[in-house]
């Protein structure tokens, strides 16, 4: 008597991208490349000289890719289209990663004397993600993805003034090898490696190779992550939703328990301990959880999540 409900997974349509024209386009890098040189006003950048010619270049640096992406548009007749594509796992990273850098702040005043820098970045790292998607192909999918990549990076790795301009090669490295190195996961083209995770990597083995980690504040960074009181368990609780909604859970307690195991064999082998200040130190207990957790780049067996935390 009543017509059949209708599926409705079936008929919900997919997010239909916007095509803009190229004066429209030009907004998005005009945008972020003005955002880029307003932060040279604020006096933590434009009082140092490298950090200062270091977000010049860096907005230089998009707008002449901009300007040839435009033009290459126009010559070939590409039209070009902005979809929004905002996905949850970035969502919770990004609070759960803003949560600890807000934390830390609270008790470490350089964590928000650096503010200035951190947005720098996830302007440049909206812009490259944005030139990227529009040098290879005709849609930008934007979302707050450059977000929480920014926060992680900055969790753990920074720059000191006379050697900043690396901050931003950093960020260069993570997009280009998101874009650029993936796989067929699904059926579907994917990213193998954490956007953060990967330039931190990379950056780290280099410094660690060439003797070279006094250019960077990391080891005071790893060092001052313990001044704010009860941090390992506001690290749990901020990676909370995330291991329980995207079942990463099992990578991160894999990782832990094989940390603080080893840590105890080490103790009962040599009777000191492997490292000085805890079983597991904070900036590992960090990465633990809100690192090499991204559900994209996990394993999608849990056997293999389990094997990857030991790892």
């Amino acid at each position: 008597m009543f017509p059949a409900r209708p599926n409705l997974r079936l008929n919900r349509s997919l997010p239909i991208p916007r095509r803009l024209s190229i004066a429209q386009a030009a907004l998005v890098p005009t945008a972020l490349t003005a955002g880029l040189l307003g932060l040279t006003l604020v006096p933590q950048i434009g009082r140092d000289p490298v950090v200062f010619r270091s977000f010049l270049v860096a907005a230089a640096v998009v707008m002449a890719w901009a300007a040839w992406v435009l033009i290459d548009a126009v010559r070939r007749g590409r039209p070009l289209s902005i979809e929004l594509a905002i996905r949850k796992p970035h969502v919770v990273q990004m609070f759960a990663q803003g949560s600890v850098l807000v934390w830390w702040g609270w008790y470490v005043r350089a964590v928000y004397d650096w503010a200035p820098m951190i947005a720098g970045q996830i302007l440049f790292a909206f812009a490259i993600d944005a030139l990227l998607q529009w040098t290879r192909r005709d849609t930008y999918r934007f979302g707050v993805g450059p977000v929480p990549v920014m926060f992680s990076i900055n969790l753990f790795l920074w720059f000191k003034p006379d050697w900043f301009y690396f901050q931003f090669l950093m960020v260069a490295v993570g997009f280009l090898a998101k874009e650029l190195i993936r796989w067929q996961k699904d059926g579907k083209s994917a990213h193998i490696f954490n956007p953060s995770s990967f330039p931190l990597a990379v950056a780290s083995l280099l410094l660690i190779a060439t003797g070279t980690t006094d250019i960077t504040w990391g080891p005071e960074i790893a060092s001052t992550q313990y001044n704010p009181p009860h941090i390992f368990l506001v690290i749990f609780l901020a990676s909370l939703p995330g291991q329980i909604l995207f079942g990463v859970a099992t990578m991160t307690w894999a990782a832990v328990v094989s940390a603080y195991g080893f840590g105890l064999l080490y103790f009962a082998a040599t009777g000191t301990y492997y490292f000085y200040d805890a079983y597991i130190p904070i900036a590992v207990f960090l990465g633990m959880h809100l690192l090499f957790t991204d559900p994209s780049t996990s394993p999608r067996s849990e056997s293999g999540r389990v094997l990857f935390g030991v790892l």
